[in-house]
């Protein structure tokens, strides 16, 4: 997949209603949806030093983060995710994994990864290994997202966040997380080019 144009901006509850109402005229809601919605789990990677989370805070042009997710509540399919920043453009890769290799990642027994086909799964390896990275915060959340199909336009309302430090709940539904202190709603809009956003 080619780097994408992202924004992303906080919204209060009566900007994500009036742009609920506005989306459902002209977008389609996304085919996994139920009800208009679903939940998402991910469960974020990074070092002890908070590699990743210093270089978002701070702005830095060349970035990846990597992620373990599932969506509503069911862990028989988890997808591990990297995202890559450059120049203010997103990428994203991805890899499915079963719950048996994602509790071997958890527990530290991950020398299956090396053995595996897929390059993203054998550089989260490597990192694991060089970079020290391991399994630091969960994030739980309620994303209503819309499709527009000229020019790839994703739009999502993220709502009802919820974290819990570590990782070793992760794939247990119901292990309890809590809400991320004054959490916003985020609007995130994706798209790959600025007539098809315009048109929006």
């Amino acid at each position: 997949m080619n780097f994408r144009h992202e924004w992303k901006h906080e919204i209060n509850v009566s900007d994500m209603i009036a742009l609920r109402q506005r989306l459902r005229t002209v977008a389609k809601p996304d085919i996994h949806a139920v009800n208009g919605k679903y939940t998402i789990r991910s469960l974020y990677f990074d070092s002890l030093s908070d590699k990743a989370l210093r270089e978002k805070l701070d702005g830095v042009n060349l970035r990846e983060k990597f992620r373990l997710r599932y969506y509503n509540g069911d862990a028989s399919v988890i997808h591990l995710e990297k995202k890559s920043k450059c120049n203010g453009l997103g990428r994203k890769q991805t890899a499915v994994l079963t719950c048996e290799q994602v509790q071997g990642i958890l527990s530290g027994g991950g020398e299956w990864m090396m053995e595996q086909e897929n390059e993203l799964v054998r550089e989260l390896y490597c990192k694991i290994k060089l970079q020290g990275l391991c399994p630091r915060t969960i994030v739980d959340y309620t994303r209503e997202p819309f499709v527009y199909e000229p020019g790839n336009v994703r739009v999502t309302i993220d709502y009802d966040i919820r974290t819990g430090l570590g990782g070793t709940e992760f794939l247990d539904s119901s292990c309890v997380t809590i809400p991320a202190g004054n959490a916003p709603i985020l609007l995130e809009v994706k798209w790959d080019s600025l007539q098809s956003l315009e048109a929006l």
